[in-house]
């Protein structure tokens, strides 16, 4: 005789193995999720720590569509994680994170990303100029 098969139905994620680091949103309209990253900065990069983190701060206020964001903040945090990992950063992977930031910027900057906040664009604009200066 065969036992019936059970069957678990889940109202949320269900992980299976050892989850960190991550953050999840689900049955919402809109979700604003915010990372720090709190390790320390490599030697010569705070000022670069410093202009990354308060671009993450300031990123939701600018009015990009949600992929145009998502892409920045990527970007951003990939910049972070080079600058505070545990060994010193990779000078090709720190240049391609902070070409990505800057690249995804542009847009804003330059004025054609639709829907954009009023004074974005200048913000963009001295937002590139600092991460051009800093590395």
């Amino acid at each position: 005789m065969n036992d019936p098969q059970q069957v678990n139905n889940y109202d949320g994620p269900v992980f299976n193995a050892a989850v960190s680091g991550s953050q999840f949103a689900w049955n919402n309209e809109t979700a604003t999720q915010n990372q720090q990253l709190n390790g320390a900065v490599a030697p010569g990069y705070e000022a670069l720590a410093t202009l990354v983190g308060e671009l993450l701060r300031q990123l939701p206020g600018a009015g990009l569509a949600d992929p145009e964001r998502e892409d920045a903040e990527v970007a951003a945090r990939d910049v972070l994680t080079q600058i505070t990992g545990p060994q010193d950063p990779e000078p090709g992977r720190l240049r391609r994170a902070l070409n990505g930031l800057r690249g995804a910027l542009a847009p804003v900057a330059t004025g054609i990303a639709a829907g954009t906040a009023a004074g974005a664009q200048e913000w963009a604009q001295e937002a590139i100029r600092g991460l051009s200066g800093l590395v």
